[in-house]
């Protein structure tokens, strides 16, 4: 039995300090998450984010919340951008209350928090055309029409403020389909490849 407790002692205590310096989301299972701006160089994010959940709390616009245990282990209560439940305007108050610099002074000309995808199969233009809601609520032109007036996003100017995924009506016109899934969704850049010009 002390063989066993010695072994569950020595084995948390691993654990614990690898997760102290960041280095068990090297191990562990861990998919792409969207981070407030100043938060996309993920190992050091993880190694100093302390889940003190001051960065949502500050966000003007709600779009900050909190992943969960689904996302991974590592991964739960630290911040995440929603865009469902708003956009970044890149204001750096998440910056300024982080007490550790989780979260890093960033240039707001050049950050990237991900890449606005296109769901073609959800996307109400891809389906009945009409649609021009992202394109006209896009502030820095990243969307525009194809030659049958669906959006493409041009990854070169598209900065992952989510404005386009906050304002699509393809969940209230498609009320059937459930969740909160928009006709088009920011996603972590290395999976964002989809939906460009």
């Amino acid at each position: 039995m002390a063989s066993r407790r010695t072994f569950l002692k020595i084995t948390g205590g691993a654990l614990a300090l690898l997760l102290g310096l960041g280095e068990v989301s090297k191990i562990l299972p861990h998919k792409p998450l969207l981070r407030p701006p100043g938060g996309q160089d993920e190992t050091s994010f993880i190694s100093r984010c302390l889940r003190c959940d001051r960065c949502r709390s500050v966000c003007p616009t709600s779009v900050i919340g909190l992943a969960n245990l689904s996302d991974s282990i590592m991964d739960a209560r630290t911040p995440v951008m929603k865009f469902h439940l708003g956009y970044c305007n890149f204001c750096h108050k998440c910056v300024e209350v982080c007490p550790t610099q989780a979260l890093k002074p960033f240039d707001s000309k050049i950050v990237r928090i991900g890449l606005a995808t296109v769901k073609k199969d959800i996307c109400m233009a891809w389906d009945f055309g009409g649609c021009t809601v992202c394109l006209n609520a896009c502030p820095y032109h990243a969307i525009a029409l194809d030659g049958q007036g669906r959006p493409l996003v041009d990854p070169h100017k598209c900065n992952g403020c989510g404005i386009c995924e906050k304002v699509c009506p393809a969940l209230v016109m498609r009320s059937y389909i459930g969740g909160n899934v928009r006709g088009i969704v920011v996603t972590p850049i290395a999976a964002g490849r989809d939906g460009g010009l």
